[in-house]
């Protein structure tokens, strides 16, 4: 039986939380600021007790939204938050050296309007900076109370345990779905084996397990799907062969195909929270239901047969992608 509530440092949240990112960036044209702060408070109301957000997201923006929104109900969520990709007058940047960490932190907390983070990512590796250094400058600000736990995201094994050696880590966030099944090569142990926290994004396949069809043909010219190699031609027909058949299973759970690719996301350990973006009300509350949905182990199993790693066409990321992360691949993967 799923529980519906799930720990993370020293808190406790919904197994469903709200991916902040696609309010600003990612899938296609920014949501207005009114829109934005509707859809936040929308989320606020039916329970959503954990926000993520990025310094990079909207270079700032969504950490102004978050802040000019939800500060007067802060005690009502945990925030999460990430450094080491940033932005600049020039661009953005990727820089994990500890007086940069500071600094963005501090930019941070002014844009969320809060006096700490609780849960603060270094959201990238950076390969010019060992691990240590970086997660040693977010343990001076878990002493200063500038944050409360730390993160880490899209990082493997190795790194993880190298940066737990250096302080506690609370939470690794990485893309975890039916469709993406990386982390089961090594690090969904590894978090089970150091009480770490296990943070899913993209759980509904960046769009493609929403109850809508999506035509790679017409998305924004600035849409991320535009270079995954899963929603390109050579392997878009494939995969849509798949969902398919997954619609049919979820007609028999009774629920949409998002809410049966969330339910399958958190059923696989309680140490699994989701976090699922949308800029839709409906959507918003579906999400959040599916903590409540129990799948049977007939569909569990069959799901898992169905998108076995190597029944995928294409990996979740080309190889310049790849190259900024640490996690780990499949050997049938390009560059693996």
């Amino acid at each position: 039986m799923t529980r519906t509530k799930r720990d993370i440092g020293p808190f406790s949240v919904e197994a469903i939380g709200l991916g902040c990112m696609n309010i600003h960036w990612g899938y296609g044209p920014a949501m207005t600021p009114e829109d934005g702060s509707d859809l936040l408070l929308k989320a606020l109301d039916l329970g959503y007790d954990f926000f993520d957000t990025a310094t990079l997201y909207g270079m700032g923006q969504n950490e102004n939204l978050i802040g000019d929104t939800l500060a007067g109900h802060r005690d009502a969520f945990v925030l999460a938050s990430k450094c080491v990709l940033g932005f600049n007058e020039k661009g953005r940047f990727l820089d994990g050296r500890p007086e940069t960490i500071t600094q963005q932190c501090e930019d941070s907390l002014k844009r969320l309007k809060t006096e700490t983070i609780d849960l603060y990512y270094l959201h990238r590796p950076d390969p010019n900076v060992p691990i240590e250094d970086s997660v040693g400058a977010l343990a001076k600000l878990v002493e200063a109370g500038k944050i409360r736990c730390i993160g880490l995201s899209e990082m493997g094994a190795d790194t993880v345990r190298r940066a737990h050696d250096e302080h506690p880590i609370a939470a690794l966030q990485t893309e975890y779905a039916l469709w993406t099944r990386n982390p089961e090569i090594a690090v969904l142990d590894t978090c089970r084996e150091l009480g770490i926290a296990f943070v899913a994004f993209s759980p509904v396949g960046r769009g493609f397990f929403a109850d809508r069809p999506i035509n790679p043909d017409t998305l924004d010219e600035k849409d991320l799907r535009r270079v995954f190699p899963r929603f390109m031609e050579d392997n878009w027909p494939k995969n849509l062969d798949l969902l398919a058949r997954t619609k049919t299973m979820a007609e028999r759970a009774g629920c949409t195909v998002a809410q049966l690719a969330l339910a399958w996301t958190i059923q696989r350990d309680d140490n699994i929270i989701s976090i699922p973006g949308t800029t839709k009300h409906q959507h918003l509350k579906d999400n959040f239901d599916a903590r409540n949905l129990v799948l049977a182990d007939d569909i569990m199993t069959e799901l898992d047969a169905l998108y076995a790693p190597e029944a995928v066409a294409g990996p979740r990321y080309a190889p310049p992608f790849q190259a900024t992360v640490t996690t780990e691949q499949f050997p049938f993967e390009p560059g693996a």
